[in-house]
């Protein structure tokens, strides 16, 4: 039994009115492993990279415990790049830079030892990508989660309602939940998205929690009050790690284990935005995370006394 995450492992330049980077490791599959590392210890990548990627990078996975076989390095050829600026709130942003490089032709090539996975997380790319990396796996895992963004709402919306059709847990921000369903209610939001093919949906509103959809229930996770955000890059991804390694761990899929990962996802996310990139993943405690994962619990937990 095994995860595999598949998403970018990339460089990212970042500003925010708490400073600035060169050029430091992020994307997707980057965040996403290195939190879900922290709860299940058989995470493996699918990603790819150029050779100017370097190796000491690449072993930090490694040191993580997480599987690189699926890491595809090119010769001669350079790593996707990001660069971007965040406004004042924090919650905003623009982008100064994308060079695609290696991922405008990034073929994802599934390794034998990948496929005996159970738990698939299908970070932001192409929904063509997303669906290859499916029909690539000879045996359907037992839990797709799915991250996409409007960007592939506004250029292929086609395939992307195809891709969604085949997993059982989307996730989105509140804006992608209005766009993809036409509804300002993300109660009727949901259900409609919902009627597309996933069991689960989780609506990510940032600084103000996320709420977790299946059939007619509902769960409403809080967010973590922090007295400064340094940089909120990744932190989606890491939300998205930490959930599905949790899952992974406990092995039952279920509301309430839903509802625990949720928790587990934004407590890692809650670390990833209090430094500049991965910085503040790379060596939490236990105690450290465990302490984090107790403040959400207390943060929402109350008696009422007739």
């Amino acid at each position: 039994m095994s995860l595999i995450i598949i998403g970018t492992v990339a460089f990212d330049a970042i500003e925010t009115p708490f400073g600035k980077t060169d050029k430091i490791v992020g994307g997707a599959a980057t965040y996403a492993s290195l939190a879900a590392s922290y709860f299940y210890t058989k995470a493996k990548i699918v990603a790819v990279v150029g050779d100017d990627f370097p190796k000491a990078d690449i072993d930090i996975f490694t040191e993580h415990g997480i599987d690189t076989e699926g890491l595809q390095i090119k010769a001669g050829e350079k790593s996707f790049f990001w660069s971007g600026k965040y406004h004042n709130d924090m919650n905003s942003r623009d982008t100064l830079i994308t060079e695609l490089n290696v991922l405008e032709t990034f073929d994802p090539v599934i390794p034998e030892s990948y496929q005996d996975c159970e738990f698939l997380m299908l970070g932001n790319l192409t929904p063509q990508v997303q669906q290859t990396v499916i029909k690539r796996l000879k045996k359907r895992p037992k839990l797709i989660v799915m991250d996409t963004m409007n960007f592939w709402m506004d250029i292929m919306m086609d395939d992307l309602l195809e891709t969604i059709k085949m997993v059982d847990v989307l996730t989105i921000n509140d804006a992608e939940a209005r766009q993809l369903s036409g509804e300002y209610s993300l109660v009727k939001a949901a259900k409609k998205i919902l009627a597309m093919g996933p069991k689960y949906l989780i609506i990510k509103k940032g600084e103000h929690g996320a709420l977790l959809f299946h059939e007619d229930q509902i769960f409403s996770a809080p967010a973590l009050p922090l007295a400064e955000v340094f940089d909120p890059t990744g932190a989606g991804d890491t939300f998205a790690g930490g959930f599905i390694g949790y899952l992974a761990k406990v092995g039952t899929i279920n509301f309430n284990n839903m509802k625990n990962a949720i928790i587990y996802g934004s407590a890692l996310a809650s670390f990833c935005v209090e430094k500049f990139g991965t910085e503040k993943l790379l060596n939490l405690t236990e105690a450290e995370v465990s302490g984090r994962i107790q403040e959400f619990v207390n943060l929402s937990s109350f008696t009422i006394e007739a």
